[in-house]
């Protein structure tokens, strides 16, 4: 099947594809308010892209009412449980039929290899809906203990209307992760994507209403984060935001919140993960995890392993290894090559910040053992390729700030209090892990790393049984699991009294 993705392959795909820029809200397309549009420029090639309608307050105001009146009718969270659970499992399946066309789309906007996006994007964006629409039918409320002249229901009961607020970098896994547990818990969503990556959504709002979702339960508005997320975070009628993104964006949100109405806020933010690895550790296998976790998505993950702390002895050999896999293993090419791996970084001005980035490492001191360049350039397009920087403290530029590009920084340690004193010296804490062979230190060190996850002799393993989210400034709320539905809900107290 793999043998017919050929670059023609999608070249003739994207040929044939009508690209739908505008909003959808109360479940049709609809111009922005103003009539006016933005244009988006593709990663893979710096080529006009699709035209979006351009957001505004006036935009968001008419996403929000459209879903507040759906919340109020309860024409969604009254139905019955098994219907709800039978319309988003439709949901999901649309998903996997529009596989390559959403693949494409996520491509286009983002710049990442078509394959991930249909084998990995797509796949999971669909899981996800599907994992929250299993769950619908199986969600019980409790019987508080009381005395035998009284019985008091405890509900859980969904919030109204959230906005969602996405980032670019995964479009359609984070859409999934929030709207599958928002939407499944009966409330109606305002989706405001990235300005950069926009037409999954709006594609995926589509399907949503032809699964048999009633308008006006997910709206997306599309636009800038000062024009249209903004208002969104602001609006008094608005009862939650769930935020995915910077955590300068982050705290924008929470004052946001706190400026309006007090709505509930939930933030996913950076990340500068440590992947520890230990003398007696296998070589290969953290090579490979340091390498994958670190340049896979061309290193725009907010958990990516962008700190590699190495005991000395091995330091030397375990580079060397990385060198190969990233160059034997990770290929970068063009988003429509079969053989790439990782594609093009978002846009040009990310592409010139990570340069900057790295170019301000240097200056510090940093040596590049290899790679962090910009290559492809004849393309048009936004591509560097993955390296590695050497002969660095965690005090370096390179080692504190979240670059969101392929860039690896090698920090050597020589103790196990040395590594993790050197782990936990971030203001983050959404991921790490560490290779080692010796099971008592893996788990002594995996529980005092400050961290929502930490992987022992692997990376960037994940289900929607486990909970995502992070410690310190990456933020607060969990994503995935059973427990990403407490976030979208709040508890309410019935109580009756007999004679």
């Amino acid at each position: 099947m793999t043998g017919i993705y050929t670059r023609d392959y999608w070249e003739k795909k994207l040929a044939a594809l009508t690209l739908e820029g505008r909003h959808f809200i109360d479940g049709e397309y609809r111009a922005s308010t103003s009539g006016q549009t933005f244009t988006r420029v593709r990663p893979m090639d710096g080529k006009p892209g699709a035209e979006l309608a351009l957001g505004s307050a006036a935009d968001i105001d008419a996403a929000v009412a459209a879903a507040r009146a759906a919340f109020e009718s309860g024409v969604w969270r009254r139905q019955e449980p098994l219907e709800k659970k039978k319309i988003m499992l439709r949901w999901a399946e649309l998903i996997r039929v529009h596989g390559e066309e959403l693949a494409l789309l996520e491509t286009l906007d983002v710049g990442k290899p078509v394959l991930a996006s249909l084998n990995v994007d797509v796949r999971l964006c669909a899981d996800g809906i599907q994992y929250y629409a299993e769950m619908i039918d199986k969600m019980y409320d409790e019987i508080a203990p009381t005395g035998p002249n009284a019985r008091a229901l405890v509900r859980k009961v969904p919030l109204g209307v959230v906005g969602v607020i996405t980032p670019w970098n995964y479009p359609m896994i984070i859409d999934a992760w929030k709207l599958g547990p928002a939407i499944a818990a009966g409330n109606s969503v305002v989706l405001k994507p990235a300005e950069q990556s926009s037409l999954s959504a709006i594609r995926l709002a589509a399907l949503a209403v032809e699964a048999g979702l009633p308008a006006g339960v997910l709206n997306v508005a599309t636009g800038y984060g000062e024009e249209a997320g903004k208002p969104l975070a602001l609006h008094m009628d608005v009862d939650m935001i769930a935020f995915t993104g910077s955590t300068e964006v982050g705290r924008l949100m929470m004052g946001y919140a706190a400026q309006s109405n007090v709505k509930r806020v939930a933030l996913e933010l950076g990340g500068k993960s440590p992947l520890v690895v230990f003398a007696d550790a296998d070589l290969d296998a953290a090579a490979s995890a340091a390498a994958w976790g670190c340049f896979y998505n061309s290193g725009e993950t907010c958990h990516a392993s962008t700190r590699l702390l190495v005991q000395r002895s091995v330091q030397n050999a375990l580079i060397e290894k990385i060198e190969a896999v990233t160059k034997n293993d990770i290929t970068l090419a063009h988003p429509f090559e079969p053989s790439a791996q990782i594609g093009a970084l978002i846009e040009e001005a990310h592409m010139q910040k990570v340069l900057g980035m790295i170019a301000a490492g240097e200056r510090e001191g940093a040596r590049r053992a290899f790679g962090a360049e910009r290559v492809l350039s004849d393309t048009g397009g936004y591509y560097v390729s993955p390296g590695v920087f050497v002969d660095m403290t965690n005090d370096m530029s390179l080692a504190r700030q979240e670059i969101f590009g392929p860039v690896l920084a090698v920090i050597p340690f020589d103790t196990e209090e040395e590594a993790l004193r050197l782990a936990n010296d971030t203001i983050y804490g959404l991921a790490g892990a560490v290779f080692t062979k010796d099971m008592d230190r893996a788990h002594r060190f995996s529980e005092a790393i400050h961290a929502g996850t930490v992987w022992i002799n692997t990376y960037d393993m994940s289900s929607f049984a486990t909970p995502f989210g992070g410690f310190k400034q990456s933020g607060f709320g969990r994503d995935r699991s059973v427990h990403a539905i407490d976030k979208y809900c709040d508890y309410k107290t019935i109580w009756q009294q007999f004679g």
